[in-house]
C-alpha cells in the first residue's frame, strides 16, 4: 500500500489562487505601513529559548515549539530528571532553541542587539510566520503569519492614535467592517486594587477577558474555581456589567476605580486617546472594553483588539503598550507600542465575506495564443514588448487546439487573449478577446496596449 503523505495539523498548503489572495492582503498591509513611515526588518524563525521563555506567561511558555539540539541531544540529560518528570530541566537539557511565538519579543531582542544602529523613536514593520503548539480549530493555526507594526522609544499617546489610524486604513482598504476595542492595563490594575485583590491580577483579568466567549456566569464560576470568595466576586459585578457608550463607561469607571493612582492614570490615558480619535474621520467603531486583557504579560498600558463585525472568528488584530520589554534584555525603560495583524484570520474573514477584488486573482493579464512555430516565434517579440510595459503576459507554450488554450486561459482567470495568426503577422493588426465579455477588438500593438493597461 502506497504511503499517504500529509502535513502536520494546524498547517496548510496554499494554491496559486490562495497565494494571490494572501499576497493581496500582505501588499495592502505593507503599503499602508510604509505610508506611515515604518521600515521593514526580519528576524530568524528560531530564537534561543532563553529569549522566548517567560515573556508570554505560563500558557505561552507551554505553547512554544522547542527544537531538539543537533547531534547527541541526550548528552546533557540527567536520567533522574526523566524519572522525576522534571520537564523544565529536561527541556533545558535537550533544547536550546525554539520557533518564535510572536514577532514582538524577537523585535525587543533586535532593538537591544542593534542599539547602536537604531534611531529612536524606531518605527518598524515585520511580516513573517510564527508558530504556536495550540489546538487547531477554526481561525487558529499552529503556523500562521503576523504583520506587526511597532514604534519604540516614545511614551507619546499619539503613537496609539497612529496605530488606530493604521488599523482603520487597512480594514477600510480590505473592505472589512471592524470594531477596535480599547482598554488599559492600568485600568485592570485599578480594578483589582479597588477590590483589594492586587495579587490576583492575572487570575482575575484572564477570567474577565473570556466574558464575550463564555458569558458572565461562567466567568464567575472560573473565579470561584481559582479561589476567589463571593464578596470579592460581588465587588467585580459593577465592572463586569458596565454598558453604554465610551463616555458613560469612562464616567462609571472613574467612580469605581478613580480613587486608585494606577487606575486613575489609566483612565486619563484612555480619555486622551478617545478624545483624539474623535477628531478623526474613522470608519471603524471605537469601543472601550473594560474587561479586555489579552493574555500577554508584557503589556503595561493601552491594550488593543480588533474584531470583524460580520464574521465570528475572534480577534484579527491586537496589541498594546509595553514599557519595559527590552528591560529583560538589559535595556530598561524603553517604552514601545505595537499591533499585530493576523493575516490568516483576515484571509478567512475576507473569504467568507467574498470581498477579494477580482484583480487580486488575475495572475495573467493577457495570454498570446500559439498557432504554430512561425507564429510563436513572431509572438515572442510582441510578448516581450507587452511585458516591458508592466503588463502580466504569457505565451501558451504548445500549438494545441484553440479550445484547449481557451480553457487554460479561462481556468487561470486570464483577462484577455491575444490572437496573432498569419494574417495578423502580415498586417500588424491583432485580435484581442475580452475573456469576461467575449468582445473582440482589432488594433495595432499600441492600440492593444492602451486597452490592456490598467
Amino acid at each position: 500500500m502506497a504511503q499517504k503523505y500529509t502535513i502536520p495539523k494546524g498547517t496548510r498548503d496554499f494554491s496559486p489562487e490562495e497565494m494571490a489572495r494572501r499576497n493581496y492582503i500582505f501588499q495592502t498591509i505593507q503599503s499602508i505601513f510604509k505610508k506611515y513611515g515604518y521600515l521593514p526588518i526580519e528576524t530568524p524563525a528560531m530564537e534561543n529559548l532563553s529569549t522566548l521563555m517567560g515573556k508570554y506567561g505560563e500558557e505561552g511558555d507551554r505553547l512554544l515549539f522547542k527544537i531538539l539540539n543537533s547531534g547527541d541531544f541526550l548528552k546533557n540529560l540527567d536520567t533522574e530528571d526523566i524519572e522525576n518528570k522534571n520537564l523544565g530541566k529536561v527541556t533545558t537539557a535537550i533544547a536550546e532553541k525554539g520557533l518564535r511565538y510572536d514577532l514582538t519579543v524577537p523585535f525587543a531582542r533586535y532593538v537591544v542587539q542593534h542599539l547602536n544602529e537604531i534611531t529612536f523613536p524606531f518605527k518598524r514593520y515585520q511580516i513573517q510566520p510564527v508558530w504556536r503548539a495550540d489546538r487547531p480549530q477554526k481561525g487558529r493555526y499552529r503556523e500562521f503569519y503576523q504583520c506587526d507594526v511597532d514604534v519604540i522609544g516614545s511614551h507619546s499617546l499619539l503613537n496609539e492614535v497612529e496605530l488606530i489610524r493604521i488599523i482603520d486604513s487597512i480594514f477600510r482598504e480590505l473592505n472589512i467592517n471592524v470594531v477596535i476595542k480599547l482598554n488599559n492595563r492600568k485600568i485592570l490594575t485599578g480594578i483589582v486594587e479597588t477590590i483589594n485583590a492586587p495579587e490576583r491580577l492575572t487570575d482575575i483579568t484572564t477570567a474577565m477577558d473570556k466574558i464575550d466567549k463564555i458569558g458572565v456566569e461562567k466567568v464567575y464560576e472560573e473565579l470561584r474555581g481559582k479561589g476567589l470568595d463571593e464578596d470579592t466576586i460581588n465587588m467585580l459585578e459593577p465592572v463586569m456589567n458596565l454598558s453604554g457608550d465610551n463616555t458613560s463607561r469612562l464616567n462609571c469607571l472613574k467612580e469605581l476605580i478613580g480613587a486608585t493612582d494606577t487606575g486613575s492614570q489609566g483612565l486619563e490615558e484612555m480619555q486622551t486617546i478617545l478624545g483624539l480619535t474623535k477628531q478623526l474621520d474613522l470608519k471603524a467603531e471605537i469601543k472601550l472594553d473594560q474587561v479586555l486583557a489579552r493574555g500577554l504579560n508584557y503589556y503595561t498600558g493601552t491594550i488593543i483588539e480588533v474584531i470583524a463585525k460580520d464574521v465570528s472568528i475572534g480577534s484579527i488584530c491586537g496589541g498594546g503598550r509595553y514599557d519595559n520589554l527590552t528591560g529583560v534584555f538589559g535595556l530598561p525603560d524603553v517604552s514601545g507600542v505595537g499591533i499585530s495583524f493576523g493575516a490568516d484570520r483576515i484571509y478567512d474573514v475576507m473569504n467568507e465575506l467574498t470581498v477579494f477584488p477580482e484583480e487580486a486573482l488575475n495572475s495573467t493579464d493577457v495570454m498570446l495564443v500559439n498557432f504554430g512555430d512561425k507564429e510563436a516565434a513572431y509572438s515572442l517579440g510582441i510578448l516581450e514588448q507587452i511585458q516591458q510595459t508592466g503588463i502580466k503576459a504569457e505565451l501558451y507554450p504548445d500549438a494545441a487546439k484553440m479550445k484547449k488554450q481557451m480553457k487554460y486561459a479561462d481556468q487561470k482567470k486570464v483577462g484577455y487573449v491575444l490572437l496573432i495568426g498569419e494574417e495578423e503577422m502580415n498586417t500588424g493588426i491583432y485580435t484581442l478577446k475580452n475573456m469576461k465579455t467575449g468582445e473582440q477588438t482589432k488594433g495595432n500593438l499600441e492600440e492593444i496596449l492602451t486597452i490592456l493597461k490598467p
